[in-house]
């Protein structure tokens, strides 16, 4: 009977790896579907949310060119200028990491990212598609060198392939970047394609000291089932969103996985909190989660943006017509 009980107790904490580290994105991924035009209250407590849940970082939200981006057409968090973050989250004299995506292509790294010295942020995450490897890992360098921790995100990787993801990896590897995240854009990847290309990345990074990272989407309610998989077989570097919140179908739910690690350093109690006082609200304002459109999509193995385009429709729920219209 103990020997059965001791088994049991074993079995229940074998998420526990106090390696893993959950990043949310819901400010920055959220952000999405309504142009980053949060107000400086909802971070706040997203913010507060995340420092007593016990998560590790917070991704703020973008670094972008506001020579491409029009300051008046997009939120604050498009851009993330230094004095707005601190008027949101003050200088964060926390355990909590704050982090802002350079998307490749898209920034004015040179200029908008400051030294660390002078920032709130803790860390950039760089942002390509596998033909963007070259111009990231510029963005790279220039955040390292200004003394920031650096991640890297392959975008899209479902339309990648198999060897030109190896030759990107093998690049990368030789970049100072702390972690390298498989991304899954369009929410198409299934459980065995996951396990599959987490294998490739563990295997290519091996001994150059960089962890795996998982980022994904629920297109097909995977993102949470795909996320585990990946942890599973050796993924350190999870992202997920409070209640799913982000483009689309958005992503892997933060309070699901936060009572699937059982790491005593993460309570769900906060999360939940938010969701009711904070996140419900938005429901009756913007649409994200899984729906027939995105379902479609991902199935595809296509971009989401005209799913996006038929929810913010008169036809929203056209839902036939949109999938002759695809499959065409």
């Amino acid at each position: 009977m103990e020997k059965e009980k001791n088994n049991k107790l074993k079995d229940s904490w074998v998420t526990y790896r106090p390696q893993i580290k959950v990043c949310d994105c819901t400010i920055r991924d959220g952000g999405l579907i309504n142009d980053h035009n949060y107000d400086e209250k909802f971070v706040k407590a997203v913010y507060d949310t995340l420092v007593s849940a016990g998560i590790n970082y917070m991704e703020i939200g973008y670094k972008s060119s506001k020579k491409l981006f029009a300051p008046d057409k997009f939120g604050k968090w498009k851009f993330c200028d230094e004095d707005d973050i601190r008027r949101a989250i003050g200088e964060n004299k926390t355990d909590l990491k704050i982090c802002a995506m350079a998307d490749t292509g898209r920034t004015d790294y040179h200029t908008d990212i400051l030294p660390k010295e002078k920032s709130v942020l803790d860390t950039i995450r760089v942002a390509c598609y596998i033909h963007q490897i070259p111009a990231a890992l510029d963005i790279v360098k220039d955040a390292t060198d200004k003394g920031y921790e650096t991640t890297m995100q392959l975008m899209a990787i479902s339309v990648v392939q198999d060897k030109e993801l190896g030759d990107g990896l093998e690049v990368i590897a030789k970049s100072p970047v702390s972690s390298v995240f498989l991304v899954d854009s369009f929410g198409a990847l299934y459980s065995e394609q996951i396990k599959n290309l987490t294998t490739k990345y563990l295997t290519i990074l091996e001994g150059t000291g960089k962890e795996v990272g998982v980022h994904c989407h629920n297109n097909q309610q995977l993102a949470y089932a795909n996320t585990i998989e990946a942890l599973i077989l050796g993924a350190t570097r999870l992202d997920a969103t409070i209640n799913g919140l982000g483009r689309g179908a958005g992503n892997c739910p933060l309070e699901l996985l936060v009572g699937f690690l059982k790491n005593p350093r993460f309570h769900l109690r906060p999360i939940i909190e938010c969701i009711e006082k904070d996140i419900l609200p938005l429901k009756a304002q913007l649409d994200w989660g899984h729906s027939i459109p995105y379902m479609i999509t991902g199935q595809l193995n296509c971009h989401p943006r005209e799913a996006i385009k038929l929810r913010q429709s008169p036809e929203k729920d056209c839902y036939l017509k949109f999938y002759d219209q695809l499959i065409e």
